[in-house]
């Protein structure tokens, strides 16, 4: 089943959201506990504190890389970013958690340098946030080849 895209691109952003019945604080330990973010993005390991890089693995990347990951704001449990640069560019992520009737609402931002490449980035983190919602969930987690390039166009269409 392939997925249905749900990013958009705002100005210079790409912004994409999911939605969990979950209290803040639980998806917030999602996004910043070890153990936790190994089950959808990987570990990662360092002082995590606002202005020190930590070391994130990429679990889902070819070769289980290792990338530096600045951590430019951390707000618990609402506001989480973060930077990096690797041999795709610069990456300056926003994570911002809303809650409402018991209901989290989680609105990831990429602020993009250029949408180049946002026909294979887009899809990537539509790839990346469903699989937090199945580690939430405990269901399988989904292969990449679901996203692309089956998603390529609806980015493309928006640059």
């Amino acid at each position: 089943m392939t997925p249905t895209p749900t990013g958009r691109i705002l100005g210079g952003d790409l912004i994409l959201t999911r939605s969990f019945r979950a209290p803040v604080a639980d998806v917030w330990a999602s996004l910043t506990e070890p153990d936790r973010t190994a089950r959808w993005f990987g570990p990662w390991k360092g002082d995590a504190a606002p202005g020190n890089t930590i070391q994130v693995q990429m679990v889902q990347e070819e070769g289980q890389p290792w990338m530096d990951m600045t951590i430019d704001a951390c707000e618990p449990p609402r506001r989480l970013a973060l930077s990096a640069v690797d041999d795709y560019g610069s990456w300056h992520l926003d994570m911002v958690l809303t809650e409402a009737d018991g209901v989290t609402e989680l609105r990831f931002t990429q602020h993009l340098s250029g949408t180049e490449n946002v026909g294979e980035v887009g899809p990537g983190w539509e790839y990346y946030l469903d699989l937090l919602v199945a580690s939430r969930d405990g269901a399988p987690l989904p292969p990449f080849d679901d996203y692309y390039p089956s998603m390529k166009d609806h980015y493309e269409a928006q640059r």
